[in-house]
């Protein structure tokens, strides 16, 4: 059986450069049948074909002098969205594979303002996930978040050596040793509402570096944020409503 290394064959494939095809893989867009092509430089047979994820373009929910509000696609940094604002800078991330409410602002008063809110916990921050296992009732995860970083890569776990972290778990719709809930969460850590989710032992579906399932995404969207008397919402993606 002839092989190749499974980026240069999807770049051939789809007529783009050698990097492109392996930034495709490494962002989890490409699959052969249903299951998605983990490592960019492994050997695969020639005649493999591919078939990619295409990503959604970023959409505005709100701009005004102040503030650029994007609904980030999944599988797409938060850095990229900034690159594409021109002038607007990045208030608060989003992990690549987390949808939902983003924002960006654009000038230097109006940031101070915002972060002194961040840090009162004054901006309300709501999420959907889909969870492994059945939440039964609403649970409340008050665990403070120590992060490091390793190979360019954060990973976070609760410690008493952390920063306060708290997240609401509430669950809204069970199916099949599966869980829909609503999260709120305050402070806002790196990876917060994943390493909560572990510590229940309901990791998030799709998020494999704290304990979920393989699936096509990790399954968490920030569905709305409050912040200095503004409310913007995004709203639930296609596969969170028809998730099997």
């Amino acid at each position: 059986m002839a092989t190749e290394k499974a980026y240069k064959l999807l770049a051939q494939q789809e007529g783009v450069s050698n990097s492109q095809a392996k930034s495709m893989i490494d962002r989890g867009l490409v699959y052969v049948g249903n299951k998605k092509v983990m490592i960019a430089r492994g050997d695969i047979d020639v005649k493999t074909i591919f078939r990619v994820q295409k990503v959604e373009k970023p959409v505005i929910l709100f701009e005004n002098d102040d503030l650029v509000v994007v609904d980030k696609p999944a599988f797409v940094n938060s850095d990229e969205i900034e690159r594409q604002f021109k002038g607007a800078r990045l208030l608060h991330r989003l992990d690549r594979e987390t949808s939902g409410v983003l924002m960006l602002v654009k000038n230097e008063e109006f940031r101070e303002k915002a972060v002194k809110e961040f840090a009162k916990d004054n901006v309300y921050k709501e999420y959907i996930a889909w969870l492994e296992g059945i939440l039964t009732e609403p649970t409340i995860v008050d665990k403070p978040i120590v992060t490091q970083k390793k190979n360019n890569k954060a990973y976070s776990n609760v410690s008493p050596k952390g920063k306060p972290a708290k997240s609401e778990f509430y669950p809204e719709e069970v199916s099949a040793k599966k869980t829909k809930a609503k999260i709120i969460i305050h402070h806002g850590r790196t990876h917060q509402i994943r390493v909560h989710a572990r510590y229940i032992e309901h990791p998030i579906i799709g998020d494999e570096q704290y304990g979920g399932r393989r699936a096509k995404r990790v399954m968490l969207h920030a569905h709305k944020v409050k912040l200095l008397g503004m409310e913007f919402t995004s709203p639930e993606p296609k596969i969170f409503k028809t998730f099997e």
